[in-house]
């Protein structure tokens, strides 16, 4: 890669809209539900995932039931997006309010 289209990938990658929201993690062998916010949802899938398949993920119960029942039986589920928020702390008020919204809607676990 070119060294102007690496400066170009970055730039739009900076500029790129970031959609923060809730997310949900599915066993679907156990039937458990874990609940998270995240401030870029574009990213926090690919996170959890790496995590779970290196086995330190920072949730022991969703580490162990992802080492008991194995990829397989995972989904990855976005529940809620927010609107933009120009104000960080707004958005992280209104994450935290809606997260634990979903952990009672869900009957879900924390992450």
């Amino acid at each position: 890669m070119k060294a102007e289209d690496r400066k170009a990938a970055v730039s739009a990658y900076k500029e790129r809209k970031v959609e923060a929201g809730i997310y949900a993690v599915r066993c679907a062998a156990s039937g458990e539900t874990w609940v998270g916010r995240a401030p870029d949802l574009s990213t926090i899938g690919n996170r959890i995932w790496f995590t779970l398949r290196q086995g330190i993920h920072s949730n022991r119960p969703l580490q162990q039931a992802w080492n008991t029942h194995g990829p397989d039986a995972f989904a990855f589920e976005i529940v809620e997006r927010l609107e933009d928020e120009d104000s960080a702390y707004i958005r992280d008020r209104v994450l935290n309010d809606r997260l634990v919204h979903w952990v009672e809607r869900l009957q879900a676990t924390r992450i």
